[in-house]
């Protein structure tokens, strides 16, 4: 299981990944857009799908445990590693 900190900016024109970023407290998150629109969790039912389909697991394995009307969200990972995580998202982000 990996856990993967997340800035959230809904409503966006695009899903996409913009890289690796620090939070107020000094550590790394990963800052993601979606257009969904803040309401009723659609912001956070779209990040989910986004982040199966970019990482390539089910969305069942992906969950939302910190943050849910926040935009700092910590999102787990079920069946891959910290490693593994890396190595996946690597391909879509930039290095820091």
């Amino acid at each position: 299981m990996a856990q993967l900190p997340i800035k959230l900016q809904p409503g966006a024109a695009a899903d996409r990944i913009d890289g690796w970023d620090v939070d107020p407290d000094g550590r790394r998150v990963l800052k993601v857009r979606v257009r969904a629109r803040p309401v009723d969790g659609e912001a956070n039912v779209a990040l989910i799908k986004f982040l199966a389909k970019t990482l390539g697991t089910p969305k069942s394995s992906v969950a939302l445990t910190r943050g849910g009307q926040s935009r700092l969200k910590m999102i787990v990972v079920e069946g891959l590693d910290e490693a593994a995580l890396e190595a996946r998202l690597s391909g879509v982000t930039r290095p820091d």
